[in-house]
């Protein structure tokens, strides 16, 4: 009898297998493909909120599109470094030198240095927003000094800010 009670409990299978799991991943899938596939252009509310900012902030960066007499064509490549670039200033608040530098690194996103230097050219970012926000985020998660700080901004070896734009960091780290 006590194997009968045994082989009578049900025994719960792992989430993988589980057919909602593989429906919810599938619907997942094709959210994302659509979304990548459209350009950041939906017409369907995003399934983040980090996503939909993402996506706005490389919307309005990117090129509007002029007839074709007035300009040439922007090149995609060109297009697509805009809207890294702008994805990379919004949501890690990276120097300039640092975004050109992640755009065109061959262990990043291995974009030409042309489509690089376009990207920073017409990239319409605050710079010293973007030094005080990584200013605020030394000072709150690792403790460091003022001074610490402004090293860390301009160093070639870590956010390749410029002395301005370190030196309105530090100006307004407390403001």
């Amino acid at each position: 009898m006590a194997k009968k009670e045994r082989g009578a409990e049900k025994t719960k299978k792992p989430i993988y297998k589980r057919i909602w799991f593989w429906l919810i991943v599938a619907i997942a899938v094709i959210i994302v493909y659509s979304i990548s596939t459209s350009g950041g252009k939906t017409t369907t509310a995003s399934p983040s909120a980090a996503t939909s900012q993402t996506s706005a902030a490389a919307s309005a960066a990117a090129p509007k599109p002029q007839s074709p007499a007035s300009t040439p064509a922007v090149p995609a490549e060109y297009a697509s470094a805009l809207a890294k670039a702008a994805a990379y200033s919004s949501t890690m608040h990276m120097s300039k030198q640092g975004i050109y530098d992640q755009l065109t690194s061959q262990d990043g996103e291995k974009f030409s240095q042309q489509a690089g230097q376009y990207a920073v050219d017409n990239l319409k970012a605050d710079y010293n927003a973007n030094a005080l926000a990584q200013a605020k985020n030394y000072q709150s998660q690792m403790n460091m000094s003022p001074d610490a700080i402004h090293d860390q901004l301009t160093s070639p070896d870590g956010e390749k800010f410029t002395q301005q734009e370190a030196d309105y960091a530090i100006q307004h780290l407390n403001d």
